[in-house]
């Protein structure tokens, strides 16, 4: 895979766009299709995969969220660990913007990556500047 080929980072937005047949369904659909061609590459990290984990057992069970964890890890997506460095990274991107603590996951490891961020969720409007983002389609 080449430097110049496009990178992105999903947030659990676009994982649930994607899992739930939501609003921005088909455009994650469309670059994992160019993943799995070798064409892009997906970062996840292991938080935000945490946090649609969660939503799915909250709303439809654990056997449901165990169903989910076995279709995304069978995606072409590159989990990203949770280091030390992004920990502390994560804290000052949570310190200086109004977002969630799983979202400042979702930005450095775009940040780590050179990546742009894949999502609907507005609080990602407090970090434009400091990111690339491509804007999903909102829940109807």
């Amino acid at each position: 895979m080449s430097v110049d080929q496009a990178r992105f980072v999903f947030d659990s937005f676009a994982m649930l766009a994607f899992l739930e047949g939501e609003a921005g369904m088909a455009r994650v659909k469309a670059i994992l299709k160019e993943a799995e061609k070798g064409h892009c590459q997906v970062f996840l990290s292991w938080i935000n995969l945490g946090e649609v984990l969660y939503i799915a057992e909250r709303e439809q069970g654990q056997s449901k969220a165990r169903e989910t964890l076995a279709h995304i890890q069978s995606l072409p997506i590159e989990m990203l660990e949770v280091t030390p460095l992004a920990v502390l990274e994560a804290a000052h991107i949570k310190a200086n913007h109004r977002l969630s603590y799983a979202d400042a996951f979702a930005v450095t490891a775009a940040l780590g990556q050179g990546a742009t961020v894949l999502t609907g969720d507005l609080e990602f409007k407090t970090v434009e500047s400091i990111i690339n983002i491509e804007w999903l389609a909102q829940k109807t």
